[in-house]
């Protein structure tokens, strides 16, 4: 292994080989920070994402070492942002965490909160979702504060469902809204950029040659946040970590 460390104007940013290196070091941050934040505050509280980069992840934790090391019955599972699917649905990222990780290791069901993406109303599951979080998560700054939130990044620069030009990108006193996003004609229940924010730590995980353009945007180029939403993503008290393979952050400074 050959991880490579740059500094942005905007972030740390950690470089590796490929996408199985990448997840392969994310796992292992994962597991290092379950068991300081276990060991200081008695559990680890983490929001979780979709993508293929996170399923990777997903695969390394759910088999050994972590299986059996990672302090599970401790960790409070969330998600950043959810499909209005049922979560059986093949797009769910519940599901698709579920099938990869959380049905294989033992984390208590009780300590699951998903996002009821399939309810009455996209704004519906969105107050309902706000409402869980504020009831389970340390609210002593006046938002939900997760130890860990994990973000990936489309090729447009969109972040959960943050995405460019839509209307979630300018909501600051919500935890969680219900997103519309014109080109895929759906909704999306997310993370506000504030919710965000608020995190102890905030990790991406991007890959492959189409996010490098994107990344080259987000860290080095001028500040356009509605264009390129990962831009938003600044932890107000906290850190941000942007761990990348060798294909996506080719185009950077550095590499």
């Amino acid at each position: 292994m050959s991880t490579r460390i740059l500094n942005t104007p905007t972030a740390s940013v950690r470089v590796y080989a490929d996408a199985d290196e990448l997840a392969l070091e994310a796992a292992r941050r994962f597991a290092r920070l379950a068991d300081q934040y276990v060991g200081e505050r008695g559990r680890f509280t983490v929001a979780l994402s979709g993508g293929s980069t996170p399923r990777g992840m997903f695969t390394i934790l759910a088999n050994e070492p972590f299986v059996d090391t990672v302090p599970w019955s401790s960790i409070f599972v969330f998600w950043g942002d959810e499909r209005t699917v049922p979560p059986d649905h093949q797009e769910s990222n519940y599901r698709m965490a579920n099938e990869t990780l959380l049905s294989r290791v033992r984390v208590p069901r009780e300590n699951i909160f998903r996002i009821p993406a399939e309810g009455r109303s996209p704004d519906f599951a969105a107050a309902a979702y706000a409402e869980s979080l504020a009831q389970t998560l340390d609210c002593s700054t006046g938002l939900p504060r997760f130890d860990l939130i994990l973000l990936g990044m489309g090729p447009d620069g969109h972040t959960a469902s943050l995405f460019p030009f839509t209307t979630a990108l300018h909501v600051i006193d919500r935890i969680c809204v219900a997103n519309h996003v014109g080109r895929l004609q759906t909704y999306r229940i997310t993370l506000t950029r504030v919710s965000i924010n608020e995190a102890r730590n905030v990790t991406f995980l991007v890959s492959g040659a189409d996010k490098a353009e994107a990344l080259k945007a987000v860290l080095e180029g001028p500040a356009e946040p509605y264009r390129y939403p990962s831009q938003l993503i600044r932890p107000r008290d906290g850190s941000l970590l942007w761990m990348a393979d060798e294909a996506a952050a080719s185009l950077l400074e550095g590499c």
